[in-house]
C-alpha cells in the first residue's frame, strides 16, 4: 500500500501531464487494450460549455459535475475552488461574483497553477488568482471565503477529514460550499483498489457515500442536501486492465455502485456551544 505521500506525488505527475494537453487529447486518450486513467477521469466528466463564463482553453475535461451551477454565487463573493486545475471553475465563478468579487483558485500541482495562470492573463482578469498549495493545508487565512467550490478532487486526497476541517476554517461564519465528488457504495476488487492508474482516475481513491456525508456532518456543517447523483459506469476495456473477464462480471453482478455526488452544506453562523459532560474541559 501506497503512502499518503507516494500517493499525492502520483496524483501531481499524473496532472502534471495532463496540463500538458487539451481537452480532446485528454477525451481521446483512451489507449486500446491497454486504456490508461485519462479516460477514466473524462468518462466522469459534465458539459461545461453552456454556462456563462465558460472558457474552452481552462476546460480539461476531468470534472464530474457542475459544482458552480449549483454553489449559489452572489455578486461580490469570494470564492475558492479546491483542486482548481487549468482555471475552468474559477473563471466561471468569476462571471458569477462580478469585479466586486473575488476567486482564488488552490491546485497543488505546478504545471497547472501556470496553465490558469496563463489562461487568466488571456482574459484579462484581475480579480482571479491561483495559489500553489495543497488542500489539507490552504493558502488561505480563515473565515475568508463566502463560497468553496471543487470538481472531482477530494477523491484524491489521502485525508480526507482534513480537507472537510479546512474548508471549514477557511469559510466565512454562514458560508457554504457545493462539491463534486465521486463516492461508493460497496466494495471495490482489490485489484482496482490497489491500481496506482484508477487512483489518479478518481476511482479507487473515492470512499463510501455514507462515510463522506457524515465526515461533513461530523466537523460541524449544517443543511447538508445532494444536489445532484449520477451512477458512474466504467466501460469493461478499462477494467480489463485490472480484472478477468469472470472477475469483470462479478463485480457488474455485485451491485457496487460508483458515484458522482455534488454536495451543499454550511457553516453555521455561530459555532456550537458545548452541551455535554465530555465535549469541553
Amino acid at each position: 500500500m501506497q503512502t499518503d505521500n507516494e500517493l499525492k506525488e502520483l496524483v501531481k505527475q499524473k496532472y502534471g501531464e495532463i496540463a500538458l494537453q487539451d481537452k480532446d487529447t485528454n477525451a481521446s486518450s483512451c489507449c486500446g487494450s491497454s486504456c490508461c486513467s485519462l479516460e477514466t477521469a473524462n468518462i466522469m466528466a459534465d458539459d461545461y460549455a453552456t454556462m456563462e463564463g465558460y472558457n474552452a482553453d481552462a476546460d480539461l475535461g476531468l470534472g464530474c459535475g457542475l459544482p458552480t451551477q449549483y454553489a449559489k454565487i452572489k455578486k461580490g463573493d469570494v470564492v475558492i475552488d479546491l483542486g482548481s486545475g487549468a482555471g475552468n471553475d474559477c473563471f466561471i465563478a468569476r462571471h458569477e461574483t462580478g469585479d466586486a468579487g473575488k476567486v482564488i483558485g488552490i491546485d497543488f500541482t505546478p504545471a497547472m497553477i501556470a496553465k490558469a495562470r496563463e489562461n487568466a492573463d488571456k482574459l484579462g482578469y484581475n480579480n482571479v488568482e491561483f495559489r500553489q498549495g495543497d488542500i489539507e493545508n490552504m493558502p488561505v487565512a480563515g473565515n475568508t471565503a463566502d463560497v468553496i467550490v471543487s470538481n472531482c478532487v477530494l477523491n484524491l486526497v489521502p485525508n480526507k477529514d482534513g480537507v472537510i476541517k479546512e474548508i471549514y476554517r477557511v469559510l466565512k461564519p454562514g458560508g457554504h460550499f457545493s462539491i463534486s465528488d465521486i463516492v461508493l457504495e460497496g466494495v471495490l476488487p482489490a485489484n482496482i483498489q490497489q491500481a496506482a492508474e484508477m487512483y489518479a482516475g478518481c476511482v479507487s481513491g473515492a470512499i463510501q457515500k455514507q462515510v463522506y456525508l457524515e465526515l461533513i456532518t461530523q466537523n460541524g456543517f449544517e443543511n447538508l442536501t445532494i444536489q445532484k447523483e449520477k451512477l458512474i459506469s466504467i466501460p469493461d476495456d478499462i477494467l480489463s486492465n485490472y480484472l478477468t473477464e469472470t472477475e469483470i462480471a462479478q463485480f457488474r453482478a455485485s451491485n457496487t455502485g460508483i458515484y458522482s455526488i455534488t454536495v451543499y452544506a454550511e457553516k453555521p453562523l455561530q459555532a456550537k456551544s458545548c452541551c455535554g459532560p465530555d465535549c469541553c474541559n
